[in-house]
């Protein structure tokens, strides 16, 4: 039998049950931790559906981007300064865990980007080429997401409350929707050919914002959708943890764990005062700057009616800043101190 079989079986079964007690983001933080724990504590070896994360990422994408109406994009465009410099300041958290893995003996390239609040899979080839731990830095990565995803929705509810009306579901128009859904694919194929960075969300995003700023078409997916989406992601998530992971370094991932929530405090603090400076909403602004991934809080921000398209500018910002910035950066910090 394989052995993904069961996987979208227990991560639906832990969607539900989080879904009863109301759980934010109950398709993905449920089918998450379901996959974990029968991972580590019944030892089942439950493996990734093959295409599933790629899948949920095409759904969350396409939903993503119906969210950008000229409006909003008006919005944020005359807040783009502040916008930048939310994305740049998040960037600059990191120094909180290079200085901790460092302090506890990490040789510096696997510290500098199992740090870096960026693509799991692309600091894994950025640590590489450098000369990093790349089980370390990918170990960082996944913990990094964990914490965010698990924490984050979280918080944001307890001290949000629930929305204070119950979301108007957006009209739905198949036509569209098939037309966003197939150059989405079509899209992210194509960036996958040339390693573009998460080409399955990425792409759906661009092409579904482009047809909804374009048209003004103020749509959105059918009832279930963003819930499969979820799942989908959560089931795949929790195929990178198991007993081995967690016995492996204790005490690497006690400093990562650390290092993530200094890191999300410092964003939530930058953010408060971006907001206070240039009047953003800044539970938005929060949430676009903690250091997660971009389906993540992009749905956390859609689950809270919060603005979808300020987080997502954050988050891809972000993204872009430390794949074109990382490796430059690292290579100068490296000759810097082979000369001092």
């Amino acid at each position: 039998m394989p052995k993904w079989l069961l996987t979208p079986l227990v991560g639906a079964a832990g969607g539900w049950l989080a879904s009863l007690v109301g759980w934010p983001l109950p398709w993905m933080v449920g089918s998450l931790l379901a996959v974990i724990a029968v991972r580590c504590i019944g030892n089942l070896p439950l493996a990734e559906v093959p295409g599933a994360r790629k899948c949920g990422q095409w759904v969350v994408g396409v939903g993503i981007g119906l969210h950008f109406t000229p409006a909003v994009i008006e919005q944020v465009l005359a807040n783009s300064a502040i916008i930048l410099v939310g994305a740049v300041a998040t960037t600059l958290s990191s120094v909180i865990g290079i200085r901790l893995m460092l302090r506890s003996g990490e040789d510096r390239a696997t510290a500098f980007f199992a740090s870096m609040p960026g693509g799991a899979s692309e600091m894994v080839n950025l640590g590489q080429r450098n000369g990093a731990v790349t089980s370390r830095v990918a170990a960082g990565q996944s913990l990094r997401l964990l914490l965010v995803v698990l924490s984050v929705p979280a918080l944001f509810q307890l001290f949000l409350g629930a929305p204070p009306t119950a979301h108007q579901a957006a009209a739905v128009d198949g036509s569209w929707l098939a037309l966003a859904l197939a150059g989405g694919a079509a899209l992210a194929l194509l960036m996958q050919r040339y390693r573009q960075p998460n080409p399955w969300l990425i792409g759906p995003l661009l092409v579904s914002a482009a047809l909804s700023i374009g048209f003004d078409l103020q749509l959105g997916l059918p009832q279930g959708a963003s819930q499969l989406g979820q799942w989908l992601i959560g089931s795949a998530l929790g195929c990178h943890f198991d007993r081995a992971f967690f016995h492996r370094a204790p005490s690497f991932i006690a400093r990562t764990l650390l290092a993530t929530s200094l890191g999300m405090a410092f964003a939530a603090v930058a953010a408060e005062l971006l907001g206070w400076l240039d009047g953003l909403d800044h539970r938005s602004l929060m949430l676009g700057m903690m250091p997660g991934g971009i389906a993540e809080l992009s749905l956390t921000a859609e689950a809270l009616q919060l603005s979808v398209p300020l987080v997502t500018a954050l988050q891809v910002l972000r993204l872009l800043l430390v794949l074109f910035l990382a490796e430059p950066v690292f290579r100068r910090w490296q000759k810097r101190e082979s000369h001092a």
